[in-house]
């Protein structure tokens, strides 16, 4: 036995040699990392939002030029975000908010610190006032796994198609699960879009862990509700981001509910008589209302929730919606696309046989949660229901074009069918007298 000690022995220093090696955890970085943006509503800025391990300066640098010095600098603040897992893993989120930047103009910009910097990334300032056309890719569901309308929303990003995002709820699938790691997944994935656009979200049913703490730390979004409700100006557009999650996780306060419903009715008060200006009323928000998906989801039921409210009587948003006259409400949630005809209470309401969506006297709603995630595609049943126009099982994205003050444009982008139309559709809305459909 004696014999073999010399062997052992430098056997055991070779493995503690190779566990201190390889086995030490790397120092938490200070590199910027999970890039994006956000219009925080003030005409001439743009926020950019950022992460790293370790708490840094919080600095973008920025200029017109591709190459060479970035003249501008501007400087922000970062605040500590503590996941709710296990780990308790910490995040430091990064904000930056850059004003003064001319309208339509391209940028370029890098962040972070002289401890690290990211890569340079372009944007485009959006245009002032209401006489322009904005372009926008819109979706929901988008996962880590399976995101497969993310490549072509990527390479349509590249092309200068769009003018901002708005991700209709459900990210990561989950941001909070792995301590977390998923949502620092996610979230690099779309980098290279949401680094060029602003990102404008709202929360879905797969962001409820620990009360919505990923969500609410990782974007930034105008107002000062952590980005549950908020509202902002593009083009001749008023777009109203809401929660429809409110109405389903009630632990976390059932005040929410009414303190919303009653910041929505100011707002739409307020967007009517800006209606001149801004002749278009957008809402989005994650549960649709309607849907002919066949699963047991809200929307599927007579008197759904975001329809009807509390107990089918209180804080419904339907009769909200169609007393100020909102135009087009953009929904997620179900894992397809499904375009309605104009509807209120179950009527339809088109402008005519010949041209439903010309002069409709009720709201459009357009369902568009198929972007891609772990949990596929959503079947539907196997009729349609009467106020149903379209429906399209496939994965893909929409995209919406406010031309005007008269005309929107609606294309549904097929992934399955390597980016061929299959709906589209233009809603025209006269100028005048279009205050409510009362």
């Amino acid at each position: 036995m004696c014999s073999f000690r010399p062997c052992w022995t430098c056997c055991c220093l070779l493995l503690f040699f190779s566990l201190e090696v390889q086995g030490s955890p790397k120092p938490p970085s200070a590199a910027p990392e999970q890039v994006h943006l956000s219009y925080p509503g003030e005409p001439g800025s743009m926020t950019v939002t950022w992460t790293t391990r370790v708490p840094v300066p919080s600095e973008v640098q920025y200029g017109l030029q591709p190459s060479g010095p970035l003249p501008f600098q501007a400087q922000g603040t970062f605040s500590l975000f503590v996941d709710g897992g296990i780990l308790r893993r910490k995040l430091y989120i990064h904000r930056v908010t850059l004003q003064g930047l001319l309208p339509g103009v391209q940028y370029v910009y890098r962040c972070g610190s002289a401890q690290g910097w990211s890569r340079r990334f372009r944007f485009r300032a959006l245009k002032k006032g209401p006489h322009w056309s904005p372009r926008l890719a819109v979706f929901g569901d988008l996962g880590a796994d399976n995101p497969r309308a993310l490549p072509r929303l990527r390479r349509d990003t590249q092309q200068g198609m769009y003018d901002a995002i708005l991700h209709v709820g459900d990210f990561a699938y989950n941001m909070d699960q792995d301590n977390a790691r998923v949502g620092d997944r996610f979230m690099k994935l779309i980098e290279p879009v949401a680094a060029s656009l602003p990102y404008m979200t709202c929360p879905g049913n797969h962001e409820e862990r620990y009360n919505f703490s990923n969500y609410k730390a990782r974007f930034s979004m105008p107002g000062n509700t952590e980005g549950l409700w908020y509202s902002w100006d593009l083009g001749p557009a008023h777009i109203i981001s809401l929660s429809t999650e409110v109405y389903f996780f009630l632990h976390y306060g059932r005040h929410l509910v009414e303190r919303q419903f009653h910041w929505l009715e100011s707002d739409l008060q307020k967007a009517n008589k800006n209606r001149a200006v801004r002749p278009w009323i957008i809402t989005m928000g994650h549960r649709p209302m309607y849907c002919s998906n066949a699963d047991l989801d809200d929307c599927t039921w007579h008197e759904s929730k975001v329809r009807k409210g509390l107990r089918g009587k209180f804080y419904g948003l339907e009769d909200l919606f169609y007393k100020y006259g909102v135009d087009l409400q953009l929904w997620a949630h179900e894992h397809s696309y499904e375009r309605l005809w104009p509807i209120y209470n179950y009527q339809v309401l088109n402008g005519s046989q010949e041209m439903p969506y010309t002069h409709p006297r009720g709201p459009v709603h357009i369902i568009t949660g198929s972007a891609g995630c772990e949990e596929l595609l959503t079947p539907f049943t196997l009729f349609p229901r009467p106020w149903s126009a379209l429906r399209v099982k496939e994965y893909g994205y929409t995209r919406l074009h406010i031309l005007n003050g008269t005309h929107v444009h609606i294309q549904q982008v097929s992934d399955d069918q390597d980016g061929k139309i299959v709906d589209d559709v233009w809603v025209v809305r006269p100028l005048l007298g279009r205050m409510m459909y009362l």
